[in-house]
């Protein structure tokens, strides 16, 4: 039984699991509300039914970051402990995301900005409306960008497009961010809930664990050197050869029929 949400959506059906962060009229910034319902949600994706998890944000927006009223500063008080806020909640977000051992698809329907830019990039695969942004907004705070920003955005970009995203916090369009390599694809806002739903069927039908595999070994890449990285290769693909969908896989080439996987 899928528990009741307030601040976001989630289904999960025939292995889609849908994440809609759902406080439209704030543009689905985060409270920690929000952070304890995304958690359950995941919960639900890592229980073994999900093979795609797809995350989009309700109305215009996909995610204005945090929700800033929670974290103000008050005269009088005690600083507020931004770093116990990313431990606590972005940090965990962020790992899991990585972690989930299936492809996680990201829906940038609005503009995504702060936390919620670097949430989008957390995304094994982007795919953004064309009127759509990105802005990381943390430089008109006095901060840093978070949830993985400093780690995904050179990564992403390259140093010298990272640093003029970091430290001017221009607005990114959709179209110049796929451009830059940010994301995988721009499209037209018509065209937006079609790609989606195709993604989620073709991911839901596709060999899941190699996908995993696949996942890993791309995180991995970055801090391996040649050797480890073959290495890694090779294991997985022992692994992965004892498959039943890699034994599916080769008889329905052979036999020249579609494929029936099962993502194990």
């Amino acid at each position: 039984m899928i528990p009741s949400y307030q601040d976001i959506r989630f289904t999960l059906d025939d292995g889609i699991a849908r994440l809609t962060l759902n406080r439209p009229d704030k543009l689905n910034s985060f409270t920690a509300r929000m952070h304890a319902e995304v958690a359950q949600a995941l919960d639900e994706v890592e229980s073994g039914q999900a093979r795609v998890l797809l995350i989009t944000g309700a109305g215009r927006g996909f995610c204005a970051g945090q929700d800033l009223s929670e974290r103000r500063p008050t005269a009088g008080a005690p600083p507020v402990d931004l770093g116990e806020t990313v431990e606590k909640y972005y940090a965990p977000l962020v790992r899991r995301l990585h972690a989930l051992p299936l492809p996680v698809l990201v829906g940038v329907n609005g503009v995504a900005a702060g936390a919620g830019a670097n949430l989008a990039l957390a995304g094994d695969i982007v795919i953004a409306k064309e009127s759509a942004s990105f802005i990381e907004a943390f430089c008109r705070l006095g901060l840093i960008p978070d949830t993985g920003g400093t780690y995904a955005l050179p990564r992403l970009v390259g140093h010298a497009r990272a640093m003029g995203l970091a430290l001017l916090g221009d607005k990114l369009s959709a179209r110049q961010a796929e451009q830059w390599g940010l994301i995988w694809q721009c499209v037209a806002d018509d065209a937006f809930d079609a790609t989606l739903d195709r993604l989620c069927r073709h991911f839901a039908a596709a060999p899941t664990k190699g996908l995993a595999y696949t996942k890993r070994a791309m995180q991995a890449s970055l801090g391996n050197s040649l050797d480890e990285q073959l290495a890694m290769e090779g294991e997985m693909m022992r692994e992965l050869g004892r498959s039943e969908d890699y034994a599916e896989g080769v008889a329905a080439f052979l036999d020249k029929r579609e494929p029936r996987f099962k993502g194990r």
